[in-house]
């Protein structure tokens, strides 16, 4: 079994559809990783040797930063927003779309599910 970055890639897919289970690269760049680490992009992972994996994993650390590293930059560049109190920072705050979607109707993926309005039913007098 393939683990590049920490993640164990999924044996029976093409190498290019496996590499995107990683945070950070996508269909693009994991095409162009496995050119340049010299790798058939659709070879299933299962038949990769450890050599293979072994560029790879290589050609990935020098590219740049992925899965733990870049999820922890995003993190923080949304919380430096959040702190100097602009704009996006207010919408991450309130769990709102931040680029200026519509809240109307739909949003509903970021608003959560709807909280219904509770009506409450007056209770009928007793009659005598």
């Amino acid at each position: 079994m393939a683990r590049i970055a920490g993640i164990d890639l999924p044996p029976n897919k093409r190498l290019w559809v496996g590499l995107t289970a990683i945070y950070g690269i996508g269909h693009e760049r994991a095409r162009s990783v496995s050119a340049r680490a010299g790798v058939d992009s659709s070879k299933k992972i299962k038949d990769l040797t450890e050599e293979e994996v072994t560029r790879l994993r290589q050609e990935i650390e020098t590219e740049g930063r992925v899965e733990g590293d870049l999820r922890k930059e995003t993190q923080m560049n949304i919380r430096r927003l959040i702190e100097i109190g602009s704009y996006r920072g207010l919408r991450h705050r309130r769990s709102l779309p931040v680029r200026g979607q519509r809240t109307h109707t739909n949003a509903r993926t970021r608003k959560g599910p709807r909280r219904g309005a509770v009506a409450t039913k007056k209770k009928a007098t007793l009659k005598k």
